[in-house]
């Protein structure tokens, strides 16, 4: 199915949001109740909005200087969040874990790094199929709490509409401790940089110290300007996750009085992912109708024309942070497809910032069955990443990791070097294996080298 491409600026015709209906929504689930379903989207569409048109707009302009190397984008979080895990303790540790690893990356891109969670809504996950099939018994795929849960049996696969519900009450929550931890001396500097300090004790990160010990200088030099760290006692913190159930997403997009432009007020940034960034599809046609900036994640299959085919459709008035290309190529295939795809790009003079995904084209299965990646894999994706840009000239805007803030074992390697059989101990995840919080550390380390000798 196609349809004419609209070259109306994003956000600025409302009475468009529905058009998306028309068209073919891939990865949607099939829920069995419409009358449960219009009952919960009427309420959801009367709900107090997660974000404020305001917070988007500035998060424009912060990835707008990520796009020109001004600032760098540093996005984390679960795979798939679930409804158990969204407790404090939890939160907390992924805030604290991206915000050592900003401290961290600040220092080796020095400029300011854009902080953002993939927290509060990352509820749901595209799926190879629809179902999934066990001992003969066969069940709807598990998509993510927001639509079903992951128990094996009829009832708890069955798609459920009130789940949608749920996710927003559990998101509205998680947006209140994400704002508490970030604006209540939790992301003071001089305290997480100590946290880094407990993780340089190890005797495995020992080939970071002198990075670590970089920053504590600066730290005291600072304080010994008489630097204000009062005013560094708290840090903008960014919502963010992929726009997949549609249902969900029209259903807390709001109009602006201020500006008259519609926003998604799931989150501050959402993204497309590989699987739904069809020109003529439903999510395409969706996001180009709110104001947000938005994200695309760009697979190896990914041929110049259809980024530029997307940047035309997405951000026809070529807006500077409007568009974010996260690209998600693996580490065997990104030093030979991204190049192309960024020089055709920048050749046409699109507004684009660049942001590097090593995890999703890294996912193998271990000799045990886990499914799991390397941070050897990781690594060298976003190696090759920086590569490419270094060797065109163009900027390298940011890093998009899956990762959790728990000493969860699901990727292979890293310093402390979690082998097949270490992956048992503590395989925590749902959907796909994520960093913990050491391999992060590690990451930031390593990646912070790459910035200084850009």
């Amino acid at each position: 199915m196609t349809t004419a491409v609209d070259t109306v600026a994003p956000g600025s015709d409302p009475e468009g949001l529905d058009r998306f209906r028309a068209l073919e929504a891939r990865q949607q689930p099939v829920w069995p109740d419409a009358e449960t379903l219009a009952a919960v989207a009427g309420r959801l569409s009367q709900a107090a909005p997660l974000v404020v048109p305001a917070e988007a707009r500035l998060l424009t302009e912060r990835l707008a200087a990520a796009g020109r190397g001004e600032a760098f984008l540093l996005q984390g979080g679960d795979c798939a969040e679930t409804f158990a895990d969204a407790n404090a303790t939890r939160i907390r540790n992924k805030i604290r874990t991206i915000l050592q690893m900003a401290v961290v990356l600040t220092h080796g891109a020095s400029t300011p790094v854009v902080k953002m969670g993939r927290l509060a809504g990352q509820y749901a996950k595209p799926r190879s199929s629809d179902e999934e099939t066990r001992d003969g018994v066969t069940l709807p795929a598990y998509r993510g709490d927001m639509v079903n849960g992951h128990e094996f049996t009829h009832s708890s696969r069955t798609p459920d509409p009130r789940r949608l519900e749920q996710a927003y009450r559990i998101s509205a929550a998680t947006a209140n401790v994400v704002r508490a931890f970030t604006q209540g001396g939790h992301a003071d500097l001089r305290r997480v940089h100590e946290w880094n300090r407990g993780f340089m004790r190890n005797p495995a990160y020992a080939r970071y110290e002198r990075t670590a010990s970089e920053i504590d200088r600066a730290i005291r030099f600072m304080e010994a300007c008489g630097a204000d760290f009062d005013a560094l006692r708290s840090v903008e913190f960014y919502l963010s996750h992929e726009a997949l159930i549609l249902d969900y997403e029209r259903a807390l997009t709001r109009v602006d009085a201020g500006s008259g432009e519609a926003y998604a007020t799931s989150a501050h940034f959402l993204w497309i992912g590989e699987r739904t960034r069809q020109l003529d599809g439903a999510h395409v046609e969706f996001l180009s109708r709110v104001a947000n900036p938005i994200g695309v994640k760009l697979g190896p299959t990914t041929s110049p024309d259809d980024a530029l085919a997307l940047a035309a459709r997405l951000n026809p008035g070529n807006a500077p942070g409007r568009l974010t290309f996260v690209a998600r190529m693996g580490a065997r295939k990104v030093r030979d497809v991204l190049p192309e795809v960024v020089e055709k790009v920048t050749a046409a003079g699109v507004a684009v910032t660049w942001v590097t995904d090593p995890m999703h084209g890294n996912t193998i299965t271990s000799d045990s069955g886990y499914k799991t990646r390397r941070f050897s894999d990781v690594l060298d994706e976003v190696t090759g990443f920086f590569e490419v840009h270094r060797a065109l000239g163009t900027v390298p805007g940011g890093l998009h990791m899956e990762l959790t803030g728990d000493d969860v074992t699901e990727v292979l390697g890293g310093s402390e070097e979690i082998d097949d059989a270490g992956l048992a101990l503590r395989y925590e995840t749902l959907v796909d294996p994520r960093l913990n919080h050491q391999q992060s550390l590690e990451m930031a380390f390593r990646v912070a080298e790459m910035l200084t000798s850009w």
